[in-house]
Parts: structure tokens; sequence; C-alpha cells
């Protein structure tokens, strides 16, 4: 789903630091369909922006759409900060740049998430093009470093493993590996552009929840699918949901990696008589 879109991102980022701020500028209310700065904190934006944009209806509103992949990949809390500062400045006094330490929070988080879809981070987006620190420019809130520690969340990482049919010692080992076990429905439809997207459909459940938290589970699992999206292509066939047992691990870094992967179909009675022996099974 993201490809696409994420190569125009890449394609756009390039008249960034071309912008000169010794222009004149005028301030403008953001459009309510500007979806990716929605909620961002101020009304009115800067024009032209840091990317080189006057147009409101012919270059902001449509390209901001271009943004929307890497917001939805939930890399970064601040995500939509750092970008919202580019493409849709504050309307201040002065200008109002993201600061070095705000891009470097951004970029750490996002890149590895652009290269596992085969991209480097925008050279224009060089964090040393940025100011050191100031009042004039937009910095890292410390409250969200805590926030991304505890909550586990999803990383590019290497295909996991699937095998149909496995035997029920085969699931209760895996079971006994690894952090947690989870069932989910994992569906597959194409979108009007012809490229396919993935969701997870229904509840997810609980095998062995080790570190997840319920609340948060089935976003997880979508973010993931997002993210190893090469994975998911062949992991999932179009057509009906098809039911998986997930299993993993919530590595040092907070970072969840699918290790095993159960297609559940009806007839694996094994998968269903290891998950009712788990509850007093001994490993």
């Amino acid at each position: 789903m993201a490809l696409n879109l994420i190569v125009t991102l890449l394609a756009m980022a390039c008249p960034v630091m071309a912008f000169d701020m010794g222009q004149s500028t005028r301030c403008v209310a953001i459009p309510h369909q500007m979806e990716v700065c929605k909620d961002v904190g101020y009304s009115e934006m800067r024009l032209p922006n840091f990317l080189g944009h006057s147009s409101l209806e012919g270059e902001v509103v449509p390209r901001s759409e271009d943004w929307r992949p890497l917001l939805q990949f939930g890399c970064h809390p601040q995500a939509q900060a750092f970008l919202c500062s580019l493409i849709a400045p504050v309307c201040l006094d002065t200008f109002i740049q993201p600061c070095r330490s705000l891009c470097e929070a951004v970029r750490d988080s996002c890149a590895p998430v652009l290269a596992c879809q085969g991209y480097m981070w925008p050279e224009a987006f060089d964090c040393g093009r940025f100011p050191s620190s100031g009042d004039t420019c937009l910095s890292p809130q410390g409250k969200f470093s805590h926030f991304v520690k505890d909550l586990p969340r999803p990383a590019c990482q290497n295909c996991p493993s699937v095998e149909d049919n496995p035997s029920m010692t085969t699931v209760l080992d895996a079971f006994c590996s690894f952090d947690f076990a989870v069932t989910a429905k994992i569906h597959r439809r194409r979108l009007p552009m012809g490229q396919p997207e993935f969701d997870v459909a229904g509840r997810v459940e609980f095998v062995r929840q080790g570190p997840l938290l319920p609340y948060d589970t089935q976003h997880l699992l979508r973010k993931w699918l997002l993210i190893n999206i090469h994975c998911a292509n062949a992991l999932v066939r179009l057509g009906r949901a098809q039911l998986y047992v997930l299993i993993g691990s919530v590595q040092l870094d907070g970072t969840l990696a699918l290790s095993r992967v159960f297609p559940w179909h009806k007839k694996d009675l094994n998968i269903a008589l290891a998950i009712r022996k788990w509850k007093h099974h001994r490993c």
C-alpha cells in the first residue's frame, strides 16, 4: 500500500533546503482536508512552506497525502510534529524549523522502517542542516521517551517461519520458546489502486500474553503488517480472512519480533489440541 507513495515522498523532499528564509511569506489557515496535520496543535501555517510549496490546493494539500504512510507506520510519536513543521510551518513572528535533535530522533526511529521498504532517509532531511538548539526550533519532548520504551512496537525484521499442519508437540514447543502467542484473523483485500491492504479482522485472542497489552495488540499487529509488507505479501492470500497463530518475543529495545506462524485451518486439530493442553502444560 505504501510503496508508491513513499517513492513520491522521497522525490518531493528534495526542495526542502532550497527554501529562502529571506522571501516574503503569508499566513493561511490549515485546510480541514489536510488530514496529515490535523490536530497538530495550531491552526495557521506559513506559505510558502519549507518545501517551497506556495499553493494550498495545487501543492500543499495533495502532496501532504504523500507523507501519510510514514505517519501510519507509527515509527515515532513526534513524526507528525516533525513533518508538519516542514509542510505546514506554524505562523509566528519568526520561522520555526525542527531542531536537529528532533530530526535525529525521528530519523533514528523511522529510517529503519523506510529501509525495510527499500528506501533511504531523504538526503534533503540531513539532520545536520537543522538548528542545533534554541528557542527558534522545535525540540523533542522528553515525555515521549518513557512512553516509547514501555509499549512494545513493531520493527522491520526477517520474515518469520511459516509452517502448515504442525504437530501438537511442535506448537507446544513454540509456545514455550517465545514470549507470547496469539491467534488473529488477517484479511487481505485489494484497493482501487490495485495495491493489497492488510488488516487484522476481529479480536486478537491470547494463548500466551507475555509482555503484550490487550488494548494495544491488534493495533500493534496492524502496524507490523504495514512495516513488514514484504512478509505480509508472502503470508496472506487474497480472499477471506485467514486465522493464524502468531508467536514471537519482545526484544530488549522494546521491538516486537514474530518468529513462528501457523496458519490455522479448520482441519488442523493439532493446533486446537495444543491450545487446550497449554493451560496445564509444563515447559
